[in-house]
């Protein structure tokens, strides 16, 4: 009777193809069911992996290629006080670098950026979801019109956009831009109807120059503000977006929080000579690890005692350099004279093409998964979804990058 069964389902299957991919995934379910009980985890997840890979290059249409091989960890809810800072850095559900940091002040809720792509809404708010209870975001911060910063707040037909599922109390973003995107514009209509809807709307400069409304400073609470700083950039042309950057800094008592953008050196030049800035607890890591960023003038003013790289660690998104690809190798080496704390969200999976000639991406998995920092009662600690392990000790790192001297000392 079985073999009958079986022998039945087959032809069936032959017959509807879609038939047969659902039966292989339902497969793969309990192969990582039974491999969680018996077999080693990472074991069963690369097999999993390389099966995924295999059945969505097999003529699926509908599985975008940013989502073949993906493997997240599921972070833990932890409850926070009522005077804790925490600082989460989130993974975006495909193999896109992009930014999108949740921060928890208090009872404040607090977003800066939604990249990579539109799809990384849903990430995004299941993640945000946990904390922000009431539907509100009270701060929504966009840096610059990139889309790997500003995908994510723009619906599509088939999943909304951050600024559909969250009411927003005050939106600051870039005061200039060369950006003609269909991302840009889509993201403009999607702010401009949040604003309709009763959200206050300012730039970085308005809020540097405390006009319209808009504030330098906003109190989050009993010994917590943020502050906006001020770049030359807000003003004056580049012929780089990412300079356009709104740069940010929380405090929380004496400790301090800088976020950046994809601010370039240029810009960073500009952020130093034009704000005392402190030394600073946590740096989050400027172009998400980019040679052209981080560099000695702003580091040797903030000596960060982490950092934070939002990124796919060593995909080829951007470059087919292996030392360039995030996070470079040129950040490391700079970095690396003032701190080792330093954490990654997200590896790429890449593999050669030899029809191409190059490499591609083709997957992704946590590196150390959504990185949070929490400042609770004047002490700062970190805490990954994943695991809690350094770049340096990494296995991707130690396979491709050189150990800086003041890490293997």
């Amino acid at each position: 009777m079985r073999k009958k069964t079986m022998k039945k389902a087959a032809r069936t299957a032959k017959k509807h193809k879609g038939a047969v991919i659902t039966i292989i995934l339902i497969l793969v379910v309990i192969i990582v069911v039974i491999g969680q009980l018996y077999l080693r985890v990472d074991s069963v997840h690369s097999f999993v992996d390389d099966l995924i890979v295999k059945i969505t290059s097999s003529g699926v249409k509908d599985t975008p290629k940013s989502n073949v091989s993906g493997r997240q960890t599921i972070p833990t809810v932890t409850t926070y006080g009522d005077n804790d800072l925490s600082i989460h850095f989130l993974e975006l559900g495909n193999n896109n670098t992009g930014d999108s940091i949740y921060i928890k002040a208090g009872d404040i809720d607090i977003l800066i950026d939604a990249g990579s792509r539109q799809n990384s809404s849903d990430a995004i708010a299941a993640y945000v979801d946990n904390y922000c209870t009431d539907g509100k975001l009270e701060y929504v911060i966009a840096t610059h019109a990139h889309q790997d910063h500003i995908a994510g707040f723009v619906s599509t037909k088939s999943r909304p956009g951050i600024f559909a599922r969250y009411e927003c109390g005050t939106i600051i973003d870039f005061t200039l831009t060369n950006a003609k995107t269909t991302v840009y514009n889509n993201y403009v209509a999607a702010r401009d109807q949040e604003v309709a809807a009763g959200a206050m709307h300012y730039t970085a400069l308005q809020c540097y120059n405390e006009t319209d409304g808009a504030q330098r400073v906003y109190s989050l609470g009993e010994g917590m503000m943020m502050t906006i700083l001020y770049q030359t950039f807000y003003e004056t042309k580049s012929s780089d977006e990412n300079n356009y950057s709104v740069c940010v800094l929380f405090t929380h008592g004496a400790k301090n929080y800088l976020f950046t953008g994809d601010l370039e050196a240029e810009g960073e030049a500009s952020l130093v000579a034009n704000n005392e800035l402190p030394e600073v607890e946590l740096f989050k890591a400027g172009h998400h690890g980019s040679y052209t960023a981080s560099t000695e003038t702003l580091l040797k003013v903030i000596k960060p005692k982490i950092v934070c790289v939002c990124c796919c660690a060593g995909a080829v998104e951007y470059t087919q350099t292996p030392a360039n690809t995030f996070p470079s190798q040129a950040f490391v080496d700079r970095v690396a004279l003032y701190t080792d704390a330093v954490y990654v969200t997200t590896v790429g999976m890449v593999e050669y093409s030899e029809e191409k000639g190059q490499y591609e991406d083709i997957g992704f998995a946590s590196m150390n998964g959504v990185i949070t920092v929490l400042s609770s009662a004047g002490t700062v600690t970190v805490s990954c979804s994943n695991n809690d392990t350094k770049l340096k000790d990494t296995d991707w790192f130690k396979a491709n990058r050189t150990c800086p001297a003041a890490w293997s000392g």
